[in-house]
């Protein structure tokens, strides 16, 4: 505040706070006397004679001064709207934690249970390091204001306009994939839940697949004539009427299919709602969020209690019922988890309100920590307990919860919370879209209705068509985590890293060698993509 408006001279005063009176310190008059010194040694256009940092007060030490001689103290921002670390820590969880859990014990099962669990690890390590630079990159810059940027404005500092929009564009296609991600889970979800109702009023015994385990915990293969390297999620259901008409069942599946009807009907629903002014009202049930992910934590450990541990270990080669420990698909896993631990394009945002701002790279890295706890754990568990045999281990669906009947209960009660989550965070991210590609190309967040109702049309058409001609979700997080990460967890982060310090004159060739490996590594995770 002192460097942007030029110091001040006061007269000592009283002060007016909480506490009677009292005189101003002898102390507070000699720093106001320092200030007004300075004050006169330059121009408020000139940085170099600025006041120092250690003559500018603490911000428990600011008065604002008003012309009749009284000092009233500043608090400094709204106390109520800072965090302790614990609640900035599972913030942090709770933002990192969206549809990419479905699909960990999937990307597990692609790279093999051993060379799988290492990839987490080393991926989170290099996620939580990039993010780290990410944190400090705005602090590196001199002379500049940068409370309130993001990371796009450190890009558009350090690379002009181009910096700009590519970060737009790459921030563009995490939101928009995680979108299309959200289409595909809400049909499925809608799908199976009318599915369970319709089954329960209607007394229809349905076996998901003559390919499952027998019992009350039953565990399916919807696709059992699998490819290793293929991933598919086609499902094939049979019916066993039990008192209905077999043409009523019949009408049923032709007016609720999860690829040809339930896309279609989302619209109806969602569309509208893009539209919203304003998104206010959805952030409301942003706690649905960490509600869904509790009970699906609570789901893994109770099937994974029933059902008991599967697992053999051959290092390279595929048995009848088991993936080996070393597969050649590890890149999708890649995929995966880059998008699974992306948060670095909010990651500034959500720290500012961290009450004590020197804590915030152990706050970010024991959230990260949790983060990866949580994916081994659901990762390891489902995998583990996924029954071989008499199924084969590469039946592990892209979204685990397909790899359950409809008519589980357990499973029914978290395909419905999931779908009023995703029901509710659908508007959050069409907003964001909305907020980032308006504000950029218009200067206007709603610039009109019929601007917005085609953007709308458009995302919305993308989440459709994914949803009926292909729906796997695994495929899609893979693609959209490797795109948005080669370029703002790997390349800008890096880059700007290197530049800051080469501007400071302190860059090493280790620490140049290093971050440049950093790039190639997001190139080969992108490019990975594509052979697989």
């Amino acid at each position: 505040i002192f460097k942007n408006v030029g110091p001040f001279h006061v007269e000592p005063r009283n002060i007016v706070d909480d506490d009677p009176q009292e005189r101003v310190s002898a102390e507070a008059a000699i720093l106001n006397s320092r200030l007004h010194y300075y004050s006169r040694l330059t121009g408020s256009s000139d940085r170099l004679l600025s006041p120092p940092n250690h003559v500018i007060p603490r911000p428990e030490e600011i008065y604002i001064y008003s012309p009749l001689g009284t000092a009233f103290k500043v608090t400094g921002s709204d106390p109520s709207s800072k965090n302790p670390s614990i609640i900035t820590i599972f913030a942090i969880w709770n933002t990192m934690m969206g549809t990419s859990i479905l699909s960990i014990p999937w990307g597990i099962k692609q790279a093999g249970f051993t060379l799988g669990i290492l990839i987490l690890i080393f991926t989170g390590l290099l996620m939580v390091y990039c993010c780290y630079i990410v944190l400090k990159s705005s602090k590196a810059i001199p002379y500049v204001d940068t409370s309130d940027w993001e990371f796009p404005d450190v890009c558009r500092y350090y690379f002009g306009k181009f910096g700009q929009w590519s970060s737009l564009v790459f921030s563009m296609v995490s939101l928009i994939g995680a979108m299309v991600v959200y289409w595909v889970l809400m049909s499925n979800f809608l799908y199976n839940t009318g599915q369970f109702i319709y089954n329960y009023a209607h007394n229809v015994n349905m076996s998901d697949s003559e390919f499952g385990t027998n019992g009350s915990d039953k565990v399916i293969c919807p696709y059992p004539n699998t490819d290793p390297g293929v991933n598919n999620t086609i499902s094939t259901v049979y019916f066993i009427n039990s008192g209905n008409d077999t043409s009523d069942v019949s009408s049923f599946e032709h007016w609720w299919s999860k690829t040809n009807t339930i896309p279609f009907y989302l619209i109806i629903l969602l569309l509208p709602l893009l539209c919203f002014r304003s998104a206010s009202f959805f952030a409301r049930f942003t706690f649905l969020g960490t509600i869904s992910v509790i009970y699906l934590i609570v789901l893994v450990s109770v099937k994974a209690f029933r059902l008991g541990f599967h697992l053999e270990f051959h290092w390279f080669d595929t048995t009848e019922f088991f993936v080996p420990e070393f597969r050649l698909l590890f890149p999708q896993l890649t995929g995966v988890l880059t998008l699974a631990f992306f948060i670095h394009n909010c990651i500034i945002t959500l720290m500012k309100s961290n009450k004590n701002q020197d804590n915030n790279v152990r706050d970010l890295s024991i959230a990260y920590l949790l983060v990866g706890l949580t994916y081994l754990y659901v990762g390891v568990l489902i995998f583990a307990a996924f029954p071989s045999p008499p199924l084969f281990k590469d039946c592990i669906e892209p979204n685990f919860l397909d790899n359950f009947p409809s008519s589980d209960v357990m499973v029914f009660v978290a395909r419905t919370f999931l779908l009023f989550q995703m029901i509710t965070v659908y508007p959050l991210l069409g907003y964001l879209v909305r907020v980032q590609m308006m504000g950029q190309i218009f200067g206007n967040h709603y610039p009109s209705f019929f601007h917005v109702l085609a953007l709308n049309i458009l995302i919305v058409g993308a989440g459709v068509l994914m949803a009926k001609f292909y729906p796997n979700i695994g495929s899609i997080i893979r693609f959209s985590g490797a795109t948005c990460g080669l370029a703002l967890v790997f390349v800008f982060p890096a880059l700007v890293h290197m530049i800051s310090l080469k501007r400071q004159g302190v860059l090493r060739w280790p620490s140049a060698l290093f971050h440049s490996f950093l790039i190639l590594l997001g190139l080969a995770n992108l490019l990975a993509q594509f052979f697989m």
